[in-house]
Formats: C-alpha cells, sequence, structure tokens
C-alpha cells in the first residue's frame, strides 16, 4: 500500500494531504506496551507483577514470557480482522519504563522500539493510522493505575525532573518516527489530573514546542485535565500558540457501568442525557472551532461467569449505549477511538478465551479478585459493601463536613470511590501480587510460551455484538 501523506489540522478538522477530511475510527491497545489490571488479570499495577515474576522466575524466564507476550498479543491477524471492519486508526497505550529505567533515567533502552516499530508497522501494511498514546509517565501524571502510579497521589505535577524526563522521551519519539505517514499523531499525555488546573498547561506548552523543534508536521493530541474530561480551566487563548493539535475527551457514561442505578433502554431522556455529557465536555473546543477526538469511551460488559444468565440482557443495554454514544458522534462529525480491543473479557472487542492455559489456570483466581473487587475499573461491588459502609462511617463520623471530604479528583473520584481506590485498589490488591506471582512457578519455557500464546487472536473470542455496532459506524465519511 503506498505511503499517505502525514495527516495534520486545518480549521476544527483533521485532513490528508489533498486537504479532505479524515475521521479517525478505531479503538485503543491497552493491556499490551501498557498492562493493565482488568485487561489482563492481574492485581495492582504493571511494576509489581513484573517485580514479582523476576522473584518467582528468575529475569530471564520472566524476561522471556514478556517478550513473548507482547510478541503474540497484536500480530497480523488482529491487524487484518480490525481492518474489516472498517476502523482505520489504532491508539497505542506505551508505558515510559519500555524506554527508559528509573534508576537510570535519560538512558534509552532501544527495545521498547522493537515492540513499538513492530506494530505500528503491521498496522501500516494493513492500512491503519497508528497514535502513539503515552499511557503512563514517570511519576505517575494521574491518581490511577493505568499511569502504573503506586500511590494516588500524581507525582508527576509536584517533580519537575518527571516533567523533563517525560519531554526528553517525546523528544527522542519525535526523533523516531519523524517523517512516518502512518503515524496520525502524538497523544503526549493521557488522562492528567493536575490539582492546580495551571501545570498542565505549562507543560503542554513547553512539551509541544520541544517536538515542534523536531517533527512540526505530527498532529499532536491534548487530552482535558481530571481523566481527560475537564477543559474549562484552559487559557482562552492556548490554542493560538498550540498549532496542528487536537484536543481530546474521554467520554465514558455511567448507564455503561454495574455502578449506574438506572438500565440504558434508549429513552429519549437518557439520549439526551448522553448528549449533554458529551456536550459539556466539549464545550472549551466547539466555542472555539477546535478540532476534537474522543479518545476513549465504551461501556463494560457482563460476563456469564459471573453474572450469570443476566449477562446477556446486561449486554444488549450496553450495546443499545453504545449505539446511541456513536450516533452523537456521527452528528458532531468528530474522530473516535474506543477503549477498548483486546482483554481477558471484560469490554474488549475480542477477549481471550475461557478454554486457553492462561485462562485456566488464573480462573480461580480472576473469581476471586472479582469478589472481592480488587480492580477499580468497572467493579461491582455488592459483595464488599459491609466492609465499604464501614469505612465511610467511620470517616463521615471524623471527618463530618462534606467539603474536607471532597478532595481532588473529585468529583470525578466521589468519596465512596476514594475509599475503594485506597483500601481496595492500592492495599488488597498489594498484598495478591504474589498471589498472582506464584501461578508461574515451576513453569519451564514451553509451559510460558503457552500462557503467553493465549493472547494470540487465533485464541480469542470475537465479542460479536460490540463488533457489529461498530461495523454500523466505520464509513470514515464527513460532511
Amino acid at each position: 500500500m503506498s505511503a499517505p501523506a502525514i495527516l495534520k489540522v486545518k480549521g476544527d478538522k483533521i485532513v490528508d494531504g489533498e486537504g479532505n477530511p479524515v475521521l479517525m475510527r478505531g479503538a485503543g491497545l491497552g493491556g499490551w506496551m501498557n498492562q493493565e489490571n482488568f485487561i489482563t488479570g492481574y492485581p495492582g499495577r504493571e511494576f509489581q507483577i513484573r517485580e514479582a515474576l523476576d522473584e518467582v522466575l528468575g529475569p530471564q524466564k520472566a524476561a522471556f514470557y514478556w517478550d513473548k507476550f507482547l510478541e503474540y498479543f497484536f500480530t497480523e491477524s488482529d491487524a487484518t480482522f480490525y481492518k474489516s471492519l472498517g476502523l482505520n486508526c489504532i491508539r497505542i497505550a506505551f508505558n515510559y519504563r519500555h524506554f527508559e529505567d528509573d534508576m537510570n533515567p535519560r538512558v534509552l533502552k532501544p527495545e521498547g522500539f522493537k515492540y513499538l516499530d513492530r506494530v505500528v508497522d503491521i498496522c501500516a501494511k494493513a492500512g491503519i493510522y497508528t497514535i502513539l498514546d503515552y499511557h503512563a509517565a514517570a511519576g505517575g501524571q494521574n491518581t490511577d493505575w493505568h499511569s502504573d502510579n503506586p500511590t494516588h497521589v500524581a507525582s508527576f505535577w509536584v517533580h519537575k525532573d518527571f516533567q523533563d524526563r517525560t519531554i526528553w522521551l517525546w523528544e527522542e519519539l519525535a526523533k523516531h518516527y519523524k517523517g512516518n505517514p502512518w503515524v496520525a499523531g502524538y497523544n503526549i499525555l493521557n488522562e492528567p489530573t493536575d490539582p492546580t488546573h495551571t501545570r498542565l498547561q505549562e507543560w503542554y506548552d513547553r512539551c509541544i514546542k520541544a517536538i515542534h523543534a523536531i517533527d512540526d508536521e505530527h498532529i499532536i493530541y491534548l487530552d482535558g485535565n481530571t481523566f481527560a474530561s475537564d477543559f474549562s480551566h484552559f487559557s482562552d487563548n492556548l490554542h493560538e500558540r498550540w498549532p496542528n493539535c487536537v484536543y481530546s475527551v474521554h467520554d465514558y457514561n455511567l448507564y455503561g457501568f454495574p455502578s449506574s442505578t438506572e438500565t440504558y433502554v434508549s429513552s429519549d431522556e437518557q439520549k439526551a442525557r448522553v448528549k449533554r455529557g458529551y456536550l459539556k465536555k466539549t464545550a472549551w473546543m466547539r466555542e472555539r472551532g477546535l478540532p476534537i477526538w474522543n479518545g476513549e469511551f465504551g461501556p463494560v460488559y457482563a460476563r456469564k461467569q459471573y453474572d450469570g444468565e443476566e449477562s446477556d440482557e446486561i449486554n444488549k443495554s450496553r450495546y443499545l449505549l453504545l449505539k446511541d454514544q456513536l450516533a452523537v458522534y456521527d452528528q458532531e462529525q468528530i474522530s473516535w477511538s474506543i477503549w477498548l480491543y483486546k482483554d481477558i473479557g471484560f469490554q474488549g472487542m475480542v477477549h481471550v478465551g475461557l478454554d486457553t492455559p492462561y485462562m485456566q489456570r488464573f480462573e480461580k483466581f480472576l473469581l476471586k479478585k472479582y469478589q472481592l473487587a480488587v480492580d477499580a475499573w468497572g467493579a461491582d461491588t455488592k459483595s464488599v459493601k459491609d466492609t465499604q459502609d464501614m469505612l465511610e462511617k467511620f470517616i463521615t463520623d471524623a471527618i463530618p463536613d462534606p467539603a474536607h471530604r471532597a478532595l481532588y479528583p473529585a468529583p470525578v473520584w466521589t468519596f465512596s470511590d476514594r475509599i475503594g481506590r485506597l483500601y481496595r485498589n492500592i492495599m488488597l490488591a498489594e498484598y495478591m501480587v504474589k498471589e498472582w506471582a506464584e501461578h508461574f512457578r515451576g513453569l519451564d519455557e514451553k509451559e510460558l510460551d503457552d500462557l503467553a500464546s493465549s493472547f494470540k487472536f487465533e485464541n480469542c473470542t470475537k465479542r460479536d455484538g460490540l463488533n457489529a455496532v461498530l461495523q454500523e459506524h466505520h464509513k470514515v465519511t464527513t460532511k
């Protein structure tokens, strides 16, 4: 396939080399170069399980497993299937630890490009654009697990060196991918949570300038603050000094999660709420005529092994929500990237089969994780309600003023969310890391290869209901 011209911004559109508008429609490749607990089944954070696996297997065998996992997770077969749905772009999440070590900062690890280049090239051959998504930065740019942050404090915003190291790595990435027309751009920081609401803008100024000094052709995608939901603190004229940039929201809707108190039936009132949520998040861009990219959205799905016979009905409701969200994005003529392409069965377009060695080996452990609501994402907390209620009462009695309990990133994190993050998703998860790693003890390279092979496309199950909805909206057309 002949190489296209590098995409660029013109007005409120992304355009090709001839100035024709292009709508980017695709999914996020999470859980690969930036692993997440709910995507691949471990507890806690990625760096914790890597350390634990080094202990159990030894560094050499652990490295063998991770190398095979990274090889099998996305291959030509994945790209062929992805393209068959009419999708034209994939957002690749990556962790800085693939490119530098905390104990050896600003020294580039070339093996990071080994994995990233392979998938960028596979996608290019299939006619799929890639967007490079800096999902986990040194120090943690947000307060959650997906930035590989072991705490609930985003230290990135209080230590300038973490910010400088991230700019350094973007300079290295820009040098490497400069001139590559199949790279649709750089998503320079995923879901920041800057409590000051000003340091993010200052860092964007510095990072954009540094990238443009090396590569001024590729589009830069900028997430709003507080998990890509809030542009309201951005200064009026920022866009005037940020050329060739697209503004990214993450438009998750509560109707798509177990915590919703209302089943989504696509009523007129519900559809109006869905659209209002999107319009609120994008008001700053629309008022200024700026290009918008919905970098993440999408429901989670029920699983029969956990949710029983109600699963099909739950998922029908979730597909209805997805259809109505996509209808809004079609009407608004924006680009989008649903979360997520592949996982072990909670949200992905494809998921690891239940009969694979990986899912068989971890079956009981995954059930335990589910029952304890150890992962934050989409957790069903019914089984831990008594413990949660006790902790909430204890803190409420001690701190009776609600204003004193509304700590940033409130209101995105509720009071209940914060407590759950601390006692379940951080503390309890940390205690489960060694138990997870013990599942690997004594395995030889053939057995490790079999586990990693579970993530191959050929061993995955397609989520047909989700993929059918995406196919309905795949045509890249503009008004």
